[in-house]
Order: structure tokens, then C-alpha cells, then sequence
């Protein structure tokens, strides 16, 4: 622990959500949600709009729409959300050369280790908290953030927690005790609803409460690990460093559910959309990899990883679907899962292709796209379509919420497309709401649109 207030956790709000609605003027305070669009489909981020129904990640898509049915359908533009992620990383690196991305959008920062470590005080940490959040605002284009500061990275992101959306919280130097002790147990990263119930039964249910408990209690009822692990938090504890980039070994994604997840096609489903953005990271950083590796953290907080390895290195999002979805189908998960990952290593620098493609059901089984009709806010029956791996991308450039070029019109996105006919609203960040048109799918005038870097 530290003497000062030095490690700044920064989280952008509903990052995914939070950029189509900067970029498309028609859903600015509507209803967002970002993910696979398919019947196999799952919620990668709501926006608050749409978390007011119930609507949040990891959920199964069908019951998104089931719970917010008038709420924009899109299926992600990652080229965008690389695109701001860069920005906001490079304003954090500014601060300090000790930045540690955990993803896109959300980071450590050790501001002891920047040029003005010498204006580190309460008023200091907390000046500079809300300049980086307008700093961010201001050249990302509106979007927001949550900060906070703290003596450890467990309670910064404690504190950015409190924060959000669109806050600062620091947590003073001898305040760390009296911060947690009010909070709910379930404000501790790791426990979950059937771990909360057990400390319930035996009546904590604060963080207090819990840090009331000593060692010898707490492993008896959750393990030895598990339950040192809480006694530590509970007390604020945590060492651990910020730790800048290193050399890429390996690549992955992983995600803590906010309730433990028991349903193994949900598991799949989720696994085989981090496969997708393992896939994304990969051919953006130009490399592949010979391992794949399935991590799992059970109810207990028992964390396992398997893995498998290849005859040569990949980058496709199928191949890492198949293999993790077959490593996820050995697991027992009735007990819940409350994090699951997927990952990549053994990198290289080139990619041996299938000799033996898959056909077009198991792209659609391993990808999530199933060319299902839904509604987008209000408009006629589309068809949908997830990101799909590069034999078939063409396929998915009429994709919810892609961005398109019109030789006429101008730049928009779709608001949908299906039966040979794509729907594009024209309009971007800085226009007002645009105007809706509809086009021949195969019309010459219409070209899919990048995103500058």
C-alpha cells in the first residue's frame, strides 16, 4: 500500500455504445446495444439506456430484445473503437510512462512514475482526475470516462466504480478503511451471487462485515485461496504493480460476468465472441498463434486454463471458435462461471490457412450470424449479420451499424439491410440526425466506409 494516492484507474463509459452514439446523431440518448445480432447472439455493451430494461453484457441477445425491443441493434465497429482506444491511451501516456491497458477501454496509471509526481497531494490527484476525464472528452469527440485514484489498483478501480458514469473519485490517503466498509461484499472483483449468499448465511453482507471475519473463517468457508484473497481486499490490501506494455507473447480477452453463469450454450456463445476479438487483435497487430487457451474462474474463484495447441498459427476467428468451444465443452459449469477467457500465444508472423473450410452452417455456428430477421428503432424487418471471418466478409458489409460511403448522399451507416436491399441513415458525428434511404444491395453508388486512424 502506498503512502500516497498515486495509481489512477481510468474507465470509459459503455465504451462500444457510448462511440455509435457519438458517431450516429439519431441514437444519441436511445437505447444502444453492441454484439452478435444472431439467435446465438450475446451482448458485448449496453448503453445506460438501455441498462435502465434490464439489458446488460453477456447477455443472451434474444433477451435483450426481449427486455428492450426498440433499442438499436448494431454489430460493432472495432476499426472505431481502436481508433478512440488510441486516442485515450495516448493522453494517458502523457501523464505517465507506466500505463497499463487491461482492454480498449480501461487502464492503470502509476503517477508516481510521471514528470509531476511532485503535485501528487489530495488537491493534485484530484485536479489532474478531471483533467484527463475533459481532456478525453475534448479529443475523443464527447465520450466519457470514470476516474479513479488511489494507494492500490484495487481500490482505484473501486473507485472509478463509484465514479461512474462520467465521475471522479479519489479515495484520500487513510480513507481506504472507511471508503469500503459501507459497500456491498459484492463490490469486491470475484464475488458473485453464490458467494454473497454464503457470507449472507452467516450475516455479512458489507465489506465491513467481512473484514470483521478472520482468516481462519473465511478459508473454512471459501478455500484457502479464495477466502485469503477476500481477507486481503477486505482490508484494502493490494500490492500489486502498474505494468507498461511488454513485447506481445500473447493475446486475449476475458471478461468477469456480473452474475455466474451455469448455461454451457450462453458460455459458448460468449467464448466464441471473444474469439472474434482475439481474431480482430490478432490481424490488427498483423501475427497469429499456435495455442489456444480457455480460462475459467468457477463460483469459488477456483481459476483453471486449458489449452490446445495447433498444427500451425491462426489468426481466424473460426478455427479459435472451434477450438475453445470444444476445450469449453469439458468443463462442468453447473456450478456457475463467473469469468471466462479466451486467448492466443506461440505467436508468429504468418498464418497457415484451412485445407479444409468450414461450409456455410458451421461459419454460421461458429460465428453467431444466422441471417435472422429483426427491427432496428422502428424501421421494417432486416436482416442481421455478425463479423464474420474473411471468406465471407464481403458478406457482412451491409452489417447493423457499418459504416458506408454514397457517391451521392454521402457518409452514413446501416440501419439495416436484407431481401437485396440495404437501409443506410445518412448522417456522422458532426451532423445533426440524417435522413434514411434505401438502396439495391448491389448498387455501384454504395461502398462500405473506413474509419480514420
Amino acid at each position: 500500500m502506498r503512502r500516497q494516492a498515486t495509481i489512477l484507474h481510468l474507465d470509459l463509459d459503455a465504451f462500444f455504445a457510448a462511440v455509435e452514439q457519438r458517431d450516429k446523431p439519431s441514437l444519441r440518448g436511445k437505447p444502444v446495444v453492441v454484439g452478435g445480432l444472431g439467435h446465438r447472439g450475446v451482448v458485448s455493451t449496453a448503453s445506460y439506456e438501455a441498462r435502465l430494461f434490464g439489458v446488460r453484457s453477456a447477455m443472451r441477445t434474444a433477451e435483450a430484445r426481449a427486455r428492450c425491443p426498440h433499442a438499436a441493434y448494431l454489430s460493432g465497429r472495432f476499426d472505431a473503437y481502436r481508433a478512440a482506444s488510441r486516442v485515450v491511451m495516448g493522453r494517458l501516456r502523457e501523464i505517465s510512462p507506466l500505463v497499463e491497458p487491461l482492454s480498449l477501454d480501461e487502464a492503470f496509471v502509476d503517477l508516481a512514475a510521471g514528470d509531476e509526481s511532485r503535485h501528487l497531494d489530495l488537491d493534485g490527484v484530484t485536479a489532474l482526475a478531471e483533467q484527463v476525464r475533459a481532456d478525453v472528452a475534448e479529443r475523443t469527440g464527447g465520450l466519457t470516462a470514470s476516474v479513479g485514484v488511489a494507494s492500490s489498483k484495487f481500490l482505484a478501480k473501486i473507485a472509478s466504480e463509484l465514479a461512474k458514469p462520467d465521475g471522479s473519485y479519489v479515495v484520500a490517503p487513510g480513507t481506504e478503511i472507511a471508503t469500503l466498509d459501507p459497500l456491498s461484499v459484492r463490490t469486491i472483483p470475484g464475488v458473485g451471487p453464490v458467494t454473497a449468499e454464503r457470507l449472507r448465511r452467516i450475516g455479512v453482507q458489507t465489506v465491513e462485515q467481512l473484514r470483521r471475519l478472520d482468516l481462519l473463517e473465511l478459508t473454512s468457508l471459501l478455500g484457502t485461496a479464495y477466502g485469503t484473497s477476500l481477507h486481503s481486499l477486505a482490508r484494502g490490501e493490494d500490492h500489486r504493480g502498474v505494468v507498461a506494455e511488454r513485447e506481445t507473447k500473447s493475446l486475449s480477452v476475458e471478461d468477469t460476468f456480473e452474475t455466474d453463469i451455469t448455461d454451457p450454450r450462453v458460455l459458448a456463445d460468449v467464448a466464441t465472441t471473444m474469439s472474434r476479438r482475439v481474431s480482430e487483435r490478432l490481424r490488427a497487430n498483423a501475427t497469429s498463434g499456435r495455442t489456444v487457451t480457455l480460462k475459467i474462474r468457477h463460483h469459488d474463484f477456483e481459476t483453471h486454463t486449458r489449452s490446445a495447441t495447433l498444427a500451425g498459427p491462426t489468426d481466424d476467428a473460426r478455427v479459435i471458435a472451434r477450438t475453445v468451444t470444444g476445450l469449453l465443452a469439458e468443463i462442468d459449469t453447473s456450478s456457475g462461471i463467473r469469468l471466462l477467457g479466451v486467448g492466443v500465444s506461440g505467436m508468429a508472423d504468418w498464418v497457415q490457412d484451412d485445407l479444409f473450410p468450414p461450409d456455410d452452417d458451421e461459419l454460421a455456428a461458429a460465428t453467431g450470424s444466422t441471417g435472422a430477421a429483426t427491427t432496428l428503432a422502428g424501421e421494417p424487418d432486416i436482416a442481421t449479420a455478425g463479423a464474420v471471418p474473411r471468406p465471407l466478409r464481403a458478406r457482412s458489409r451491409w452489417a447493423p451499424g457499418a459504416d458506408v460511403v454514397h457517391d451521392e448522399h454521402g457518409p452514413g451507416w446501416v440501419w439495416g439491410s436484407g431481401l437485396g436491399r440495404v437501409t443506410v441513415r445518412f448522417e456522422t458525428a458532426t451532423t445533426g440526425p440524417g435522413p434514411v434511404r434505401t438502396f439495391d444491395a448491389e448498387d455501384p453508388s454504395l461502398t462500405p466506409g473506413t474509419v480514420e486512424p
